[in-house]
């Protein structure tokens, strides 16, 4: 059973001082040291078993999809397998101190993406699983895909660890940080890539601040103009979004006539009860704009099999577009962990959780409903795309993963840092690298359960439990 410093829900009263708030962190360390988070001893599990009974609300003919998404490596596994994680992660010590998790905090669910201000910045960017936990969930996840990513990149055991121990030491340095400043100045910290650069051309090499730089060019082509290029052509004038099966598919090619009209009249009629989640400025933006067409889109790794829709938008004659995807949300993964979310509506729980961890949010961030076949089914809206991206992992070298790994670990941090006592957490963490070092070790192990259960998971598909779709 995990080791528990504080009962489920507790956190500091805000009437507590700032002493007495470092103070109660730093007493924590002796029901749970920080070294205590190096065990990992996982009891009973089945990790197949865990993710088929996640499939079962799923799209049926789109779950094949993913297994063979998961089958690809370990790090895809591992990127699937936030469900069997969280189970492995209610086995371990569990300091008390809560947090809004991201809840799969793992090295690619994290990257830069256009601020309302038209700033490239970097944080958190998958809240499909967030809830408030315990924080070092979310480090644990985030150190284990690091030690994953090496060794699939072919990193030895001592420059996996260095990565590791990068991005857990950027995490405990930006608390102690986080912690002597004031909450505003927490709650307006952000991460803008551009600045980072200019920072980086001191201590990184030349090369590495080019390869950066390329990343931001290409960001900033990765906006609703491109996708919309991308995902439509013109057919008998018309803008359309392309047939691209199994991964694109738009309504009229799923459903016969009758039942693809009841479709478009369910989705219009969610997009009115979305608008109304959205500030009145942004309500004024979106009514400028007109649905177009829906289409059936396959998403990520873990997620394929969650309904997921694109939405085409056009503004004035057609040449305006706007591309919003609505994206389903279940229950979180741990939810049976932790507890249930305060939100009725999952949609809401994801876009609650976002607004409070991410630095800056998408402009058209929302929640809605939708009835499919009788069944009421929660979604979360957003753009398709905006400026996005994330990092290359299988081209990185040991020194641009460690810098990476840093640029997660401070960006995690001020995730907690809002959300979480950043005091308590301080003191917890204190001024040492015991928590960093407990974490590297519980990483290398992770990383060979994973490699364990990937090993099953292919055990599987060779027995024929597992129906697998190859390359799409």
């Amino acid at each position: 059973m995990p080791r528990s410093a504080l009962s489920r829900g507790a956190l500091p009263r805000i009437g507590l001082s700032r002493a007495d708030r470092v103070a109660l962190g730093k007493s924590v360390r002796e029901l749970v040291p920080l070294e205590s988070h190096a065990e990992f001893e996982p009891g009973p599990r089945d990790p197949i078993g865990l993710l088929l009974e996640q499939e079962r609300t799923r799209v049926p003919e789109l779950v094949p999809i993913r297994h063979g998404r998961m089958l690809t490596s370990p790090f895809a596994f591992y990127r699937g397998a936030a469900l069997p994680m969280a189970a492995d992660l209610a086995t371990t010590p569990t300091s008390g101190l809560r947090v809004q998790l991201c809840g799969d905090a793992h090295l690619m669910n994290f990257g830069a993406f256009a601020s309302p201000e038209r700033h490239l910045v970097f944080s958190v960017n998958d809240f499909d699983e967030t809830l408030p936990g315990p924080f070092e969930w979310d480090v644990k996840r985030l150190a284990a895909s690091f030690a994953v990513a090496g060794r699939e990149n072919g990193f030895d055991q001592k420059q996996r660890r260095k990565v590791v121990l990068a991005s857990v030491e950027s995490y405990r340095a930006a608390m102690q940080d986080f912690a002597t400043r004031p909450f505003l100045d927490v709650w307006y910290a952000h991460f803008d890539v551009e600045d980072a650069i200019r920072e980086f051309r001191s201590s990184v090499h030349p090369r590495g601040v080019k390869s950066l730089e390329k990343m931001v060019a290409k960001a900033h082509t990765h906006d609703n103009l491109q996708a919309f290029s991308k995902l439509t052509t013109v057919v008998d004038g018309r803008r359309r979004i392309v047939h691209s099966p199994p991964l694109i598919e738009p309504l009229e090619d799923i459903f016969p006539a009758d039942q693809r009209t009841a479709v478009e009249d369910a989705v219009r009629e969610t997009l009115n009860t979305y608008r109304h989640t959205l500030q009145s400025d942004r309500r004024h933006l979106l009514d400028h704009f007109t649905l177009t067409q829906v289409a059936r889109k396959v998403v990520g790794v873990g997620s394929v099999g969650t309904r997921c829709w694109i939405v085409l938008m056009e503004c004035g004659d057609g040449t305006e577009p706007l591309f919003l995807q609505a994206k389903e949300a279940g229950e979180s993964v741990l939810c049976r962990y932790v507890g249930r979310s305060e939100y009725r509506n999952q949609g809401e729980r994801v876009v609650a959780g976002q607004h409070l961890i991410q630095a800056q949010s998408d402009i058209f961030l929302g929640w809605t409903q939708l009835l499919e076949d009788g069944v009421e089914r929660d979604y979360y809206v957003r753009q398709l795309k905006d400026w996005k991206f994330s990092a290359d992992v299988e081209r990185s070298t040991p020194k641009g993963l460690r810098i990476y790994a840093g640029m997660c670990g401070w960006t995690l941090a001020r995730a907690h840092a809002r959300s979480g006592d950043r005091l308590a957490l301080a003191g917890y963490l204190g001024s040492s690298d015991r928590f960093a070092h407990a974490l590297a070790d519980f990483a290398e192990m992770y990383a060979d359960q994973n490699e364990r259960d990937y090993d099953a998971w292919k055990a599987a598909v060779n027995a024929g439990r597992l129906q697998v779709v190859v390359g799409a």
